[in-house]
């Protein structure tokens, strides 16, 4: 029977994500501090001797005006695909855990590419629905991301990869003076300004500075900010996570005036090294559009993390158990 993660098992729970191939910094405690705004809640299934083989963790939210919530697993479960048995627990305990919070509706985005049908008929027989996503930024989280497998690679190894314009936009990067340094709180603001160019540039809306300052807070030594620098005047910025033996670029900004210097391949590089730092096995690059075609005005971006020689993914998309039929359609069509 699943267990409900209670604070004296919180130090067991964050030591089997972090070690377990699909851990994900989504699924620890520590994420859960950067969104107050959500009740944290996880479950874990454990062997005979008590030892966890799986766990769910879910971010509860209310539904305004209403006494009903809506409950996201973020890249979860964190389990073998394969083992059935723990995939039930797993899910019989998030349902339990949604009865107490009139949940109407369990949202889980796993770890998993879509090419896993056999994941897929079990979560299908276990009540949820596939919802996908289109083939752009449509779901909560990306669908389509690179991945770059740097198990057991050195620095030479892994940029030997890179295609032969990526390794001359980081060495023209050099070249030209563009200069990497890790930050701390100090330069949030001169990141944020920067977020906010690019945010007009690309059409999306940006966060404040106080989430990002947060973020390095809540997250401690998993969360690093690269500033790019030239002539001394800061050009472009990154945010990255490193949780268990994954390094993930979270966010990243350009000024307008200096793309021309490639500081954004430097910056690359230099979370793609701490990644190799930790022992890392993956380096994620993140979202791109699931539209390959040139026309796609998100295409420049599939091509600059294609550069670097990672691996295209298709994760299997959103997932859905509908708990509360007549609630989930009221929300769904904003009706009360």
């Amino acid at each position: 029977m699943a267990k409900v993660v209670t604070k004296d098992m919180i130090p067991a729970y964050e030591a089997f994500v972090q070690s377990h191939p699909k851990g994900h910094f989504s699924q620890s405690v520590l994420w859960a501090k950067q969104k107050p705004m959500w009740k944290w809640e996880a479950v874990v299934s454990t062997d005979q001797e008590g030892n966890i083989k799986g766990s769910l963790a879910m971010l509860i939210r209310k539904v305004p005006g209403t006494p009903y919530t809506l409950m996201y697993a973020c890249r979860g479960p964190v389990c073998d695909l394969d083992d059935k048995e723990t995939l039930t627990d797993l899910v019989s305990g998030a349902k339990e855990i949604a009865k107490r919070y009139k949940s109407y509706e369990i949202k889980i985005d796993p770890d998993v590419p879509s090419s896993n049908t056999e994941f897929t008929k079990m979560m299908t027989d276990l009540g949820f629905v596939i919802t996908g996503g289109g083939k752009n930024f449509e779901a909560i989280q990306p669908k389509y991301v690179f991945r770059l497998n740097i198990e057991g690679k050195t620095e030479e190894e892994i940029m030997a990869g890179f295609h032969q314009k990526t390794r001359y936009n980081l060495r023209l990067a050099v070249k030209k003076g563009v200069e990497v340094k890790l930050c701390g709180k100090e330069e949030v603001p001169a990141f944020t300004r920067i977020m906010e160019v690019t945010g007009a540039r690309d059409g999306f809306v940006t966060r404040q500075a106080s989430y990002f300052a947060n973020m390095l807070d809540n997250l401690g030594e998993h969360c690093r900010l690269y500033m790019a620098y030239h002539e001394g005047q800061p050009i472009a910025g990154t945010l990255a996570i490193w949780y268990g033996d994954k390094v993930w670029y979270l966010y990243g900004a350009s000024s307008n005036e200096h793309r021309n210097l490639m500081p954004n391949y430097l910056l690359q590089w230099n979370m793609i090294q701490w990644a190799v730092e930790k022992g890392c096995r993956i380096y994620d690059f993140r979202g791109v559009s699931g539209d390959l075609t040139p026309e796609n005005p998100l295409y420049g971006l599939y091509k600059f993390k294609k550069g670097f020689g990672g691996d295209f993914t298709e994760f299997i998309g959103e997932m859905d158990m509908i708990l509360k039929p007549g609630v989930a359609f009221a929300v769904k069509h904003g009706t009360k």
